[in-house]
């Protein structure tokens, strides 16, 4: 970075203690220094300056009672990121792992995801370091009542619109939604991710993995591959992992491997959906119990030995920098020729750089993990003309929005010299539609 530099080190000196942030920035800055060059107005009208610091940063005290009667303190967050092209838009996460930091990179990222959708939607984040996992329903349900006690005043149909990530699915925002609405006396779309019965999108809980697919079905078509006959490795074994592989196998591809926390399974003759599906939507159990209905698999302690599977086209879609350079190197060694990131940010810098370095076909998290927010969009879009798309409908829009997306990101490359540099494309291509926005509505935004 040469034109940039000085905006990062203000973004390491503001915000320290935070890599996951600075990797983000980082990242996306040092692909937008030709287009720096190119628009000096930007520069000049601090654009780029603007761009990395949040507008709004929320962090509140999350009181509630366990079922034992004792009180227990989390913290909660919400970064209401950049509004230049609509409401925020992102996330909430519930993982003992979340920090400002964590949700400061991940709001970030969701600005130029959200952008990249070309629906009008800016970018936010939040959560907090609540652990649903052992807590009864009952628990969860007081949490998040306590939650929205405090969120609600932020949020609302026009200002944010928060919707699930880690740790918050059905169930938690069932619980959210009912005390929003008890609070504000309004039923609206505030919240997306919810039960089809009270506003929620046909084809949500598919989103993601399903445009993950999309996307990497045109970027594997644009250099004459395919996922007909390919072995596919898939970190991770919620919605987005799940669905994924249920795609995968619908464009003819055979899915080997499905990860969580603790291990990994392996299936040579193919995951069984079925199974995977009744273990972790059902029983909420681990992928370690996959063995026992099926016990020609193997199942291995330790997520990151799932990257050691021989693939044809690997989509890390578990969590952030779960996949390193080593684990790059035995990919590309192994022969794997495309990589699709359905996590936000699971691959380090320097196992892109790996990636990129042998031409690997790797599509960024914030363009082909866009399909979740994009059906989000879709889900206030129904909320706000109080109607409901049929599941062929939103699945067909949601296609044509993961094509178009790669379409402007690959345009975006070729137009500054890197035709295959999908990271370059996504990011050049996200800015832009968020700096017009920016530029056109003056210094003081």
């Amino acid at each position: 970075m040469k034109i940039l530099a000085g905006v990062y080190e203000q973004v390491i000196k503001r915000n320290p203690g935070e890599p996951e942030f600075h990797q983000a920035v980082k990242e996306v800055l040092e692909s937008l220094e030709p287009v720096a060059d190119k628009h000096p107005e930007y520069v000049k009208a601090g654009i780029f300056d603007r761009i990395v610091e949040p507008e709004r940063q929320i962090i509140f005290r999350v009181p509630w009672v366990d079922d034992n009667g004792n009180v227990r303190v989390n913290r909660g967050f919400r970064i209401q990121f950049n509004s230049a092209i609509g409401p925020y838009k992102g996330g909430l996460r519930f993982h003992p792992s979340v920090n400002l930091g964590i949700i400061k990179f991940l709001g970030f990222e969701q600005c130029f995801k959200n952008a990249l959708t070309t629906l009008p939607m800016g970018g936010g984040k939040g959560g907090s370091d609540f652990d649903p996992k052992g807590k009864s329903d009952m628990e969860v349900m007081r949490f998040c009542q306590s939650f929205m006690f405090e969120l609600a005043r932020h949020i609302g149909p026009d200002t944010d619109v928060p919707a699930g990530d880690i740790g918050v699915g059905a169930r938690e925002i069932g619980y959210m939604y009912g005390m929003y609405k008890k609070l504000r006396n309004e039923f609206t779309g505030v919240l997306t991710g919810k039960g089809i019965s009270y506003g929620g999108s046909l084809a949500r809980t598919q989103a993601t993995g399903y445009g993950l697919c999309y996307f990497m079905d045109e970027a594997l078509k644009a250099r004459g591959k395919s996922f007909r006959g390919s072995t596919v490795v898939i970190s991770g074994s919620g919605n987005v992992a799940v669905y994924a592989a249920e795609k995968v196998a619908e464009l003819g591809g055979k899915v080997v491997a499905l990860s969580d926390s603790n291990g990994y399974v392996y299936d040579k003759d193919g995951i069984k959906l079925d199974t995977v599906k009744l273990i972790k939507e059902v029983q909420r159990g681990r992928v370690s119990e996959y063995v026992k209905r099926h016990p020609t698999a193997l199942y291995k302690e330790g997520c990151h030995g799932i990257w050691s599977l021989p693939c044809d086209i690997a989509l890390p879609c578990a969590t952030q920098n779960e996949l390193d350079a080593d684990n790059a190197e035995t990919l590309v060694q192994n022969g794997c020729f495309a990589v699709g990131e359905g996590a936000n940010m699971p691959s380090t810098p320097e196992a892109i750089e790996i990636f990129l370095k042998h031409r690997i076909i790797f599509a960024p998290a914030k363009a082909a993990n866009a399909g979740g927010v994009a059906t989000s969009g879709l889900e206030m879009a129904q909320n706000s003309i109080r109607y409901a798309w049929s599941f062929e409908e939103v699945d067909a829009k949601l296609k044509n929005i993961m094509q178009e997306i790669f379409k402007n990101a690959s345009e975006a490359a070729a137009e500054y010299g890197q035709p295959d540099n999908l990271v370059l494309g996504a990011n050049i291509a996200g800015f832009k539609k968020i700096a017009e926005a920016m530029y056109a509505q003056g210094i003081t935004y």
